[in-house]
């Protein structure tokens, strides 16, 4: 698990103010590096959204934690950015709209919840879902996506972890790999910023 493994930082609280920062931006300059060579699985995704979306569909996110929460600010910025009607982009988080400021614990290990979420949305074939795990191994995502499967509904997902069980359940899977946090295990760093680059 690369988002699981160790800083190639030791002695963090040792380093200066400067040191860290210019340590946190060395790691973070990866991030673009590893979506460029993503670019054409991208492509293939968003080419499918686009065709599903002339024909009245809808973009879905699911995660937990972090990834449910970047999904989110994705498609609450959708209508006033790009001036697309509300409901056409729609973000949901294990645990639901609380989970979005608080963290709810264990939320994410529900595997069915998310399809009994999707289904509240009456998510159906014209549209795309695309789950949002860092680890690539969250349960709540994982059902969904297969879930979604069973109902013939394109699924994606963005992960940051090679060869997960997520991407091998999805349709489109976008694996950008980013190396270890800066803060061993932190994944809103630099697989955050991995995830929210990819979905915007």
């Amino acid at each position: 698990m690369t988002t699981e493994s160790s800083s190639r930082y030791k002695n963090l609280e040792a380093m200066s103010v400067r040191q860290l920062l210019l340590n946190i931006n060395r790691e973070d300059i990866k991030v673009p590096v590893a979506l460029r060579k993503k670019i054409p699985q991208i492509e293939a995704l968003v080419k499918v959204i686009v065709r599903k979306m002339k024909k009245g569909g809808r973009l879905f996110y699911i995660g937990a934690g972090t990834s449910g929460r970047l999904g989110i600010v994705d498609a609450s910025e959708i209508p006033p950015t790009y001036g697309m009607p509300q409901g056409k982009v729609i973000g949901l988080i294990a645990g639901g709209d609380k989970a979005i400021r608080k963290a709810v614990e264990h939320a994410e290990d529900n595997v069915g919840q998310a399809w009994i979420d999707l289904k509240k949305n009456k998510i159906n074939k014209y549209d795309v879902l695309i789950g949002i795990a860092a680890s690539g191994r969250t349960p709540y995502v994982i059902g969904g996506v297969k879930d979604a499967h069973k109902n013939k509904i394109t699924t994606g997902c963005i992960t940051c972890n090679e060869g997960s069980e997520l991407a091998a359940n999805v349709d489109h899977p976008i694996e950008l790999v980013v190396g270890p946090e800066f803060v061993t295990g932190s994944t809103r760093m630099k697989a955050g910023t991995a995830q929210n680059f990819a979905s915007t």
